[in-house]
């Protein structure tokens, strides 16, 4: 992932309890939420325009109020993730999964209208640019076991666990 060559690129970073998180927006809207361990993605500080600013800023909130447990959607962001048509609609489904529930990859699939898309979603989801608030975390294996994280396993253990999901397989 790379962040928008965007002049009204606005960053910011925020520490939470899995880590340094790097967070960007631009004029339309949230565009990225870097983990710590992405380190390959160059990230510098950026004022950016005012608008990018106000998005950076609700999201910043957001994300403090979800990791206070607080908060359990992100309704009210403003968000402008960059990809296809398809990764687009993978990225809604994954929205819409609710605060400690999940879904597996064959339900994300069937959810947008592409049964057999399986593999497909899953290149989708780990693509998700905007992790947490687009609750990729929420994806598993159709058998309960863990899958991969652009976080790491860890963190996606974690954030499971901090929404209420306790499972045999999340050990």
């Amino acid at each position: 992932m790379k962040l928008p060559e965007d002049e009204t690129l606005a960053t910011a970073v925020l520490d939470t309890p899995i880590g340094r998180l790097r967070i960007a927006a631009i004029e339309p809207g949230l565009a990225a939420i870097l983990f710590p361990n992405q380190k390959d993605v160059p990230f510098a500080k950026r004022e950016g325009s005012a608008k990018a600013r106000a998005h950076l800023d609700k999201a910043v909130k957001a994300l403090d109020a979800y990791f206070e447990g607080k908060r359990k959607d992100f309704t009210g962001l403003t968000l402008a993730p960059a990809g296809t048509a398809f990764q687009l609609g993978v990225w809604r489904a994954l929205a819409a999964i609710p605060f400690g529930e999940t879904r597996s990859y064959a339900d994300i699939a069937r959810a947008i209208g592409n049964p057999k898309g399986m593999r497909a979603v899953g290149l989708a989801n780990g693509r998700n640019p905007i992790p947490i608030i687009v609750p990729c975390h929420r994806v598993i294996g159709a058998d309960g076991s863990l899958t991969g994280f652009g976080g790491g396993l860890p963190t996606k253990k974690w954030l499971l666990e901090f929404e209420g999901i306790v499972s045999p397989r999340l050990i």
